[in-house]
C-alpha cells in the first residue's frame, strides 16, 4: 500500500427517495445513488477509478490501489412508546 491521500466520499441517506447518495470533492463528477450501502460500495469501486482517469488523476502507487474513505450519515426519527396508565386498585 502506498502513502497517498485518502479520498473522501460522503454518503447521505435520502429518506424521501430511500437511497444512499454519494458525492465527493476529491473525485470530480462523482454523484451516484444506491438502495443500500453495500450496493453503493460496489458502484464506487467502479466509478471512482473511472472518474479519476477521466479527470487526469495521477497514479499514486505501483499497485494501482486507491484509498477511499466513505463517510456515511443517516438521520432517523424515533418515538417514545406510550406507557400504559396503571389503574388504581
Amino acid at each position: 500500500m502506498r502513502n497517498e491521500k485518502t479520498l473522501l466520499v460522503n454518503a447521505l441517506w435520502d429518506d424521501e427517495a430511500k437511497v444512499w447518495v454519494a458525492t465527493s470533492d476529491d473525485v470530480p463528477g462523482l454523484a451516484t445513488e444506491a438502495e443500500n450501502i453495500n450496493e453503493l460500495v460496489k458502484k464506487l469501486k467502479i466509478m471512482v477509478p473511472e472518474l479519476l482517469d477521466a479527470n487526469g488523476y495521477a497514479d499514486g502507487g505501483t499497485d494501482g490501489a486507491i484509498l477511499v474513505k466513505i463517510l456515511s450519515e443517516c438521520t432517523i426519527v424515533t418515538n417514545r412508546r406510550k406507557q400504559k396508565q396503571r389503574r388504581a386498585a
